[in-house]
């Protein structure tokens, strides 16, 4: 299955329900940062240990997992409906970033780019 098939899976599930009229971007955006927050929500007060180990929890792991298909579902329709390539758009991104961070003075750290000096 690749991101393109999953996109038109989701864009075929949205006619058949003829959701299209709703799916505009605002209203994607929303919904996506909606489902980020449910994301959010299952790890809220969790301890770093928990966190890591949250998939391990057979009452958590279902609900990180359905969030995240969820967060990954309006990312897709999101970028199918802007007419975003996906994983153009990203190796593009991991460039920029790999200049931004260049591994020698990123690595083990967790600051911003802006801090790491030259």
């Amino acid at each position: 299955m690749t991101i393109r098939s999953l996109q038109q899976a989701l864009a075929d599930f949205a006619a058949e329900r003829e959701w299209e009229q709703f799916h505009i971007p605002k209203n994607l955006a929303m919904a996506l940062a909606g489902e980020t927050g449910e994301l959010l929500e299952v790890f809220q007060w969790l301890t770093p240990e928990e966190s890591a180990t949250v998939m391990s929890d057979p009452q958590r792991a279902p609900q990180v997992r359905e969030e995240i298909a969820d967060v990954f579902a309006y990312l897709l329709r999101m970028a199918d409906v802007l007419g975003i390539d996906l994983e153009q758009a990203l190796l593009e991104k991991i460039e920029v970033n790999g200049r931004k961070y260049p591994a020698d003075r990123a690595r083990g750290r967790a600051d911003k780019y802006t801090q790491l000096g030259d």
